[in-house]
């Protein structure tokens, strides 16, 4: 496994602060990105829904103009 130099500096830090070797620091962080439970979109959607009733959203026609 290769991690970029800025990766490898942070996981070293942490795990010399957690005192712990470099290997268990990349095993906690893959069981912890493996054990994610899948986002269930349309229930995030219905939960936010109306949650912004003030929000200003662009016209339609603004967007097609191709600003930026």
């Amino acid at each position: 496994m290769y991690f970029t130099e800025e990766q490898r500096r942070r996981l070293d830090a942490k795990a010399r602060r957690e005192g712990k070797t470099l290997a268990a620091v990349v095993r906690e962080a893959v069981d912890a990105y493996v054990a994610e439970t899948p986002v269930d979109l349309d229930a995030v959607l219905d939960e936010t829904f109306g949650s912004m009733p003030d929000l200003e959203v662009p016209d339609r026609d603004d967007w097609d103009r191709g600003y930026g």
